[in-house]
């Protein structure tokens, strides 16, 4: 049997400087692993393909395609602009046996994608696997997780500890894993996943712009009986944030709160998302009481309990359960047809 190919792809968003960064990472990890890196531009409209294209020229890393550019003509989001460099495929027009998508921040340390792809040759039911993440600050990142639920909702908001022990199987964040386990979703910031697996399942559902796409992607999996894992021998160094500026929200932006409705009503229709919302409204303003009473802030964005609200309300009539079979991008089998 052939040694298995990676295609590697780095998503750029008007962060040129990271993301060479991580392409230096992603090159030296990629050593000795059959296969190729693909920098995507999503849409930018700044001087990003110029800096990138530039610097693989000038550091020679285009030799035999090991590493290519290709710009995308708009900003569809993470999962558009991670399936338009699966669509691309490897130079020779084949599609690889794995792909590894690396956010521009993200910096894979020593053995990280190594380890990633010999998990994935060794355990044939994993669709997915993610890498144990931590900050250059050295601390770790949540990126092992439950799915969402009405009672994960309820627990992430209320904020309380008598709740989470009585809901603790709903958690969302699980507890920081200490050694490899199988999970319900891991963070796309890096992860491998199995070609064969999309072919039968689809790509990212570019409905979401941001934000719950990866969840919804392992949920596709599960059901269709492929398993999710949190690899922890793969190391990746993080910086957080850089493209979307979510440290910097004033506000939750209004595709967040798009990519939450999509999300539930597409895998569990009209009624569950309202219970889900009706849960976090519940548990946020039990938790904004204890809030109050203690002199403790709230913890969230400006308005966001009246934002998520008149959200729901205003667009919950337009998302009918029939939207629970929105296309997302074919598979690739389908498109080689």
């Amino acid at each position: 049997m052939h040694d298995p190919s990676v295609l590697t792809i780095i998503l750029n968003f008007r962060t040129p400087e990271l993301t060479l960064k991580a392409l230096d990472a992603a090159v030296r990890e990629m050593e000795g692993i059959r296969g190729e890196i693909l920098v995507v531009d999503n849409g930018s409209g700044d001087d990003s393909c110029e800096v990138i294209t530039k610097a693989i020229e000038t550091r020679g890393l285009g030799k035999n395609n090991r590493v290519r550019f290709k710009a995308s003509a708009r900003n569809g989001g993470f999962g558009a602009g991670n399936n338009f460099g699966m669509h691309a495929g490897l130079s020779d027009g084949s599609q690889p046996d794995f792909y590894y998508i690396l956010n521009s921040d993200a910096f894979p340390q020593k053995g990280s994608i190594r380890n990633l792809l010999k998990f994935m040759v060794e355990n044939r039911k994993a669709g997915i696997a993610g890498s144990a993440i931590r900050g250059v600050d050295d601390e770790p990142h949540q990126t092992a997780f439950r799915f969402p639920t009405i009672a994960g909702e309820f627990e992430g908001a209320v904020r309380t500890g008598i709740f989470t022990r009585l809901l603790r199987n709903s958690v969302v964040p699980l507890p920081l894993p200490e050694e490899t386990v199988r999970v319900d979703w891991v963070a796309g910031a890096s992860a491998l996943m199995r070609r064969r697996m999309l072919d039968e399942i689809g790509l990212f559902d570019e409905t979401f712009f941001l934000y719950f796409e990866e969840t919804d992607l392992c949920l596709r999996a599960a059901r269709a009986g492929w398993e999710t894992w949190y690899v922890r021998n793969s190391e990746v160094l993080h910086e957080g944030s850089s493209s979307t500026g979510m440290k910097l929200w004033k506000r939750t932006p209004k595709y967040w709160f798009d990519s939450r409705l999509h999300y539930f009503t597409k895998n569990h229709g009209r009624a569950y998302a309202a219970g889900a919302t009706l849960a976090r409204v519940t548990g946020a303003l039990l938790w904004r009481t204890r809030a109050i009473l203690s002199n403790r802030s709230f913890g969230d964005p400006p308005h966001f309990l009246r934002d998520l609200v008149t959200h729901f309300a205003g667009n919950i009539r337009r998302r009918p359960d029939h939207l629970a079979a929105t296309p997302m991008t074919k598979p690739l089998a389908e498109e080689s047809k």
